[in-house]
């Protein structure tokens, strides 16, 4: 539990320094204006990193359920039940941040005092940020529920498909989805949707790999999902980001753009540290895989928990993305 405690914080850290350092951090309102103030504006994203947080927690665990651990004649073992009792409780906090992050989101976007808005509820019901994240509420509630009482593997792929509806919801009112009508933005935003699943996947099933089982079986197929997963994140990262920053109308803005303006140099950031998960992956295949082969289960901890906290650094980076214009 310290362990995963410190790398949320390692993630809240490098989020709350990428937002101050490329222009996306909360600003106090105009004098005369009330504004949401503050502390809910920073509340903005930093729920939405612990929702992020704990997602990949109930992802990792769900990946863990439907691939790694074995089922006979359909029917769980006790590892299997166990991993979908995390991941019930993980899908929980999710649902509770997700709550408190439609309330703040709603305040700041109104641009009125938190204890107001009770006042503002239809006008806050109408904003498609906020549909969306009571849409994830729900899923996630849902999801819960199912989990909390799972004991088949039917009913943790249908878990595994509802991860994945849950983690779509909030992603389609971000930055690719303003113009709908525009080629680019379906593009970007399907991009978008396909790199949050493929990154959940790999930090989850990381985590739950580590929590779970850490034999050569599972290694072995995690590294295959792992390198699938690392090639998914990289091309649909790319082409998202060459979207936001201009490339169809600029030239190639990833290239231009990314040490000019705040979210392109964020952009950078994240780039560095994917290219770093991209150099541990390739030691764990060189002398993590050989040695857990070899008898050594414990070799794969050591490398996977740094990995881990980059993966961490890597979610701020790219919560912070979200909220820089």
């Amino acid at each position: 539990m310290r362990r995963a405690l410190g790398i949320v914080a390692t993630g809240i850290v490098v989020m709350v320094v990428a937002l101050l350092a490329a222009g996306g951090a909360p600003q106090r309102p105009a004098d005369g204006l009330l504004g949401a103030g503050i502390a809910v504006s920073w509340a903005v994203p930093v729920l939405r990193i612990l929702a992020d947080a704990a997602a990949v927690a109930t992802g990792g665990a769900v990946v863990a359920v439907v691939l790694f651990l074995p089922a006979k004649d359909g029917m769980l073992g006790n590892k299997a039940i166990r991993a979908c009792q995390d991941a019930a409780l993980a899908a929980g906090i999710w649902a509770v941040a997700s709550i408190g992050g439609l309330i703040a989101a709603a305040t700041v976007i109104l641009g009125i005092p938190l204890s107001h808005l009770a006042e503002h509820a239809e006008p806050a019901g109408q904003l498609s940020q906020v549909r969306a994240l009571a849409v994830a509420v729900v899923l996630t509630a849902v999801l819960a529920v199912i989990l909390s009482g799972t004991k088949t593997l039917r009913t943790a792929r249908l878990a595994a498909v509802l991860t994945i509806a849950a983690l779509t919801g909030p992603l389609l009112t971000g930055h690719g989805a303003i113009d709908r009508t525009s080629l680019w933005s379906v593009l970007a935003t399907a991009s978008l949707v396909v790199h949050v699943v493929a990154a959940t996947a790999w930090i989850g099933g990381l985590g739950a790999v580590l929590r779970y089982t850490r034999s050569r079986e599972a290694v072995d197929l995690f590294s295959t999902l792992a390198f699938v997963c690392a090639v998914t994140i990289g091309i649909t990262g790319l082409l998202t980001a060459e979207i936001h920053l201009g490339g169809r109308q600029d030239g190639w803005g990833l290239i231009t753009q990314w040490v000019t303006t705040g979210y392109g140099v964020l952009v950078l950031g994240k780039t560095l540290a994917f290219v770093l998960l991209v150099f541990i992956g390739w030691l764990h295949r060189r002398n993590t895989i050989p040695r857990v082969a070899n008898g050594e289960p414990g070799a794969f901890r050591q490398l996977a928990v740094l990995e881990l906290a980059v993966m961490a650094g890597t979610i701020g980076l790219a919560v912070a993305l979200s909220r820089t214009p």
